[in-house]
C-alpha cells in the first residue's frame, strides 16, 4: 500500500482508470531466495529481515507462514506504524511497532531508495530485505510466502507444506478466484470513483463469498482436509472484513458473521497456534480509518463491531 509518482507520495497502491475502477500495479522487486545457489540470495539463518504492517493483509501473508513453520528465529521482523500519511509507511515507537534499528530509516520509501536510488514506483509492504547484500529481495507477498514455505526447511522441524506439488494447479486456480473476487474486490469497492465500477466490484465480491460459503459446506478447508496457502490468502481478508471493509469500503450486503460456514472457518483458522499473534485489530482499524482521509475525513475509528470469530470454538465441530 503506497506508491511514488512524479515525486509525490500517495495513499494506497490502486490507480484509477478512466471508468472509475482501480487497478493494482505489479510489484517491481521479484528476486528469490534459493537453497541451490541459483540466485544471489542463499537460504541462510538471520540473513533476511521482513518489513511489514500488521494492518496490511498482503504483508500478513508471509508473517503467517513464518508463524506456522516456526521460523521466527530465522527471519527478523520490522513493523511499521499503522498510520500511512503523506510520506507513506513510517517507523515509530508506537505500540506494536518500532523504529528501524536495522537501516535507520524514518520512512519505508527510504529503504526502497537505498535499494535503488532511481526507484519511482509503489512503496509497499511487505519488503524482504537482505541484510548482507543491503538490498530488497522481493516486495511481492505471494512470492515471499512461497519462499518461506520452501527455503528454510532445514531450520525447522515443522513439515508443513502449504504448496504441495500435487495441488499446484488447484491452489493456483483458487488463488486467482479469491484474489479477483475477494482480496482485490474489497479495494475495488472502497476506492471506486464511479457508481458502475463500485457496483461491479460489489456484485463480484458477494458472488464469490456466496460460492465460498457453499464450498465450505462440504470442505473443511478450501481444497478439502489439507490447509494450503490459499486458505491463508483468504484468511487475511476475512479477518478485516467485518471491522473495516463492511463499512469503510461499503461492502455492506453481509458481514462474515452472517455466513455460517465462513464464520466457523475463520474462527478455526484464527485458533491455530501462532495465528492470533499475527492479527492486530487495533492496527487494522487505526490504519484504514485514519490513513484513508479521502474516505473518512474525520479520522474517527469505530468502536465496534463485536468480532464473533474471536469467541471460543470447538474445532471438532467442523468435520
Amino acid at each position: 500500500m503506497g506508491y511514488l509518482e512524479q515525486g509525490q507520495w500517495h495513499i494506497g497502491n490502486l490507480l484509477p482508470s478512466k471508468q472509475g475502477a482501480f487497478v493494482r500495479k505489479p510489484s517491481q522487486f521479484r528476486d528469490w531466495i534459493t537453497t541451490d545457489g541459483t540466485s544471489a540470495f542463499p537460504a541462510e539463518a538471520d540473513r533476511y529481515h521482513l518489513y511489514l504492517s500488521y494492518a496490511c493483509p498482503w504483508s500478513c501473508r508471509p508473517l503467517i507462514v513464518l508463524a506456522l513453520k516456526k521460523l521466527m528465529p530465522i527471519v527478523t521482523l520490522g513493523i511499521v506504524d499503522p498510520l500511512m500519511l503523506e510520506h507513506g509507511w513510517m517507523f515509530t515507537d508506537n505500540p506494536g511497532c518500532g523504529a528501524d534499528h536495522l537501516n535507520h530509516c524514518d520512512y519505508l520509501y527510504e529503504l526502497y531508495l537505498k535499494a535503488n536510488p532511481q526507484y519511482d514506483g509503489r512503496v509497499t509492504v511487505p519488503v524482504l530485505w537482505d541484510k548482507k547484500a543491503q538490498t530488497i529481495v522481493s516486495n511481492e507477498s505471494a512470492d515471499i510466502m512461497r519462499m518461506f514455505n520452501e527455503v528454510f526447511n532445514e531450520y525447522t522441524d515443522v513439515s508443513l507444506d502449504l504448496y504441495p506439488e500435487h495441488l499446484h494447479a488447484d491452489i493456483d486456480a483458487i488463488n486467482d478466484e479469491i484474489y479477483r473476487g475477494v482480496n482485490n474486490a474489497v479495494y475495488r469497492c472502497g476506492f471506486a470513483t464511479s457508481q458502475a465500477a463500485y457496483e461491479a466490484a460489489y456484485q463480484m465480491l458477494f458472488k464469490t463469498l456466496d460460492d465460498l460459503e457453499q464450498r465450505l459446506s462440504y470442505n473443511r478447508y478450501l481444497l478439502g482436509d489439507q490447509l494450503t496457502e490459499a486458505d491463508w490468502r483468504l484468511f487475511v481478508t476475512l479477518v478485516r472484513f467485518d471491522p473495516v471493509y463492511y463499512s469503510h469500503f461499503k461492502c455492506n450486503m453481509k458481514q462474515i458473521r452472517d455466513y455460517e460456514n465462513l464464520q466457523n472457518y475463520l474462527r478455526e483458522l484464527y485458533q491455530i497456534p501462532g495465528i492470533a499473534d499475527t492479527v492486530r485489530l487495533d492496527h487494522i482499524k487505526m490504519h484504514y480509518y485514519r490513513s484513508h482521509t479521502e474516505l473518512n475525513p474525520t479520522g474517527i475509528v469505530p468502536v465496534g463491531p463485536v468480532v464473533t470469530w474471536l469467541a471460543p470454538h470447538n474445532r471438532s465441530l467442523r468435520a
